[in-house]
């Protein structure tokens, strides 16, 4: 386990209002996101990119393990689990920005399918010094599917939700969601390598994606969010509907065959 407080990275990236509103229209809203409008929230993760050249990633499009803040632990299965957010005041679109991310800890243990890596990031996002978002991200990273072994069992998704929302996928949705954050994991665009090399039925829609549209559906509902707290429970596929479920301040993503997908 490492709690290196000294692994800090920093950077800074003007908050383009094109990008913002190329995302709305990704996640099929309506409007225009114009210089100095609060940006919605959750779409600091379309800025401050790490951008580095085709020789630096790994076979899975991610930067090659062992680069930069996360360690390499031996595991090259990499996913999204969850995160916490906490909104203090909006970024704004068109000004400068800066981010501070910290490597806050690893763990290796053994979970049921088999060694796990938990590694969790925190990001502070901040506008003319004053802090904006902070966000603390948990990464999974596991050894190769064996073809062998048997299905995972999903759980599933609770009734009751007072308020629900369907959500489609396909291919060009996950495309554009990767290109505006430069995520190349090629399990979202690369039908054949998810099938082959990481075990998957089809593409992968991003946890993060998910995640998206349950604030914004949260928002809608509520008219602000404070603090969002959210966990990737099973995979869903770019080809299945999910239904977006809300019931008070508990959120969840439930998959056509009733399995949960997410909670938050």
């Amino acid at each position: 386990m490492s709690d290196d407080q000294s692994a800090v990275f920093r950077q800074t990236d003007c908050l383009d209002p094109a990008r913002a509103t190329a995302l709305l229209a990704t996640l099929s809203r309506d409007g225009y996101i114009r210089h100095g409008d609060p940006l919605p929230p959750f779409f600091h993760q379309i800025y401050f990119w790490i951008a580095l050249s085709a020789d630096k990633l790994g076979r899975d499009g991610h930067p090659a393990l062992g680069q930069g803040l996360v360690p390499d632990m031996g595991l090259p299965r990499r996913m999204w689990a969850g995160g916490r957010l906490r909104f203090h005041k909006p970024l704004r679109a068109g000004m400068s920005a800066d981010c501070t991310t910290r490597l806050l800890r690893t763990v290796r243990k053994t979970g049921r399918t088999g060694p796990l890596g938990l590694v969790t990031l925190h990001y502070g996002c901040s506008q003319k010094g004053s802090l904006c978002v902070e966000e603390e991200r948990d990464l999974i990273y596991r050894e190769d599917p064996d073809p062998n072994a048997p299905t995972p069992k999903s759980p599933m998704a609770p009734d009751g939700e007072c308020h629900s929302q369907t959500v489609e996928f396909d291919s060009t949705k996950l495309f554009r969601y990767s290109a505006l954050t430069f995520n190349g994991h090629r399990i979202h665009y690369d039908e054949a390598y998810a099938k082959s090399v990481e075990g998957y039925a089809g593409l992968v829609v991003h946890g993060p994606l998910l995640a998206q549209h349950l604030m914004l559906f949260a928002q809608d509902t509520y008219g602000s969010i404070k603090t969002f707290t959210f966990r990737a429970t099973a995979p869903l596929m770019h080809f299945e509907t999910a239904t977006l479920c809300l019931k008070d301040q508990d959120l969840w993503v439930r998959g056509p065959d009733g399995r949960l997908c997410m909670q938050a």
